[in-house]
């Protein structure tokens, strides 16, 4: 037999130049950097936007239900961050002896991983509509940016991962 909490809740301050909408679940965040739209509808859950605050609650639920409250409230936060100042990876490549060659797009939107161990073979990793890479100015080092941390991190991920 297992203990069920009967209300926890947590809330979230909503700056002054976001605005959080929420529908059935669906949560959508405008800011000064574009809008971020996210589902929760797998989870039984209540969100609810008040003023400025966003409530998550969870009625009589066990230990899975609860920690999804906190994991729901970071997700938010995590919108409300990337659409105020967004996120950025900078990552560098190292090699030993075959220089790798990164060639960005004009557009920023993709890369091109050349001369990976010496290799004629031209890398082309997949990036999220939405995340663009630039070079920082430091030898091999790229900076990859955008406002969802997932897609970012995705992104770096698979720029990583190609080689």
């Amino acid at each position: 037999f297992t203990m069920k909490q009967i209300l926890a809740s947590r809330e979230i301050q909503i700056p002054d130049d976001v605005t959080v909408e929420v529908k059935s679940r669906r949560v959508r965040v405008k800011g000064p950097r574009g809008e971020l739209k996210r589902t929760f509808k797998h989870l039984q859950l209540q969100i609810e936007v008040t003023g400025k605050t966003l409530r998550v609650e969870a009625w009589f639920a066990k230990r899975k239900q609860l920690a999804c409250v906190r994991t729901v409230c970071s997700h938010i936060t995590n919108m409300i961050t990337g659409v105020t100042v967004g996120f950025k990876y900078t990552m560098k490549s190292a090699y030993a002896h075959f220089p790798i060659n990164l060639s960005i797009a004009a557009d920023k939107k993709s890369i091109d991983v050349r001369n990976f161990l010496g290799e004629k073979r031209l890398r082309a990793p997949a990036l999220y509509d939405g995340v663009l890479v630039e070079s920082t100015g430091n030898k091999d080092e790229i900076m990859v940016y955008g406002n969802d941390i997932e897609h970012v991190s995705t992104s770096a991920a698979r720029i990583q991962q190609c080689t």
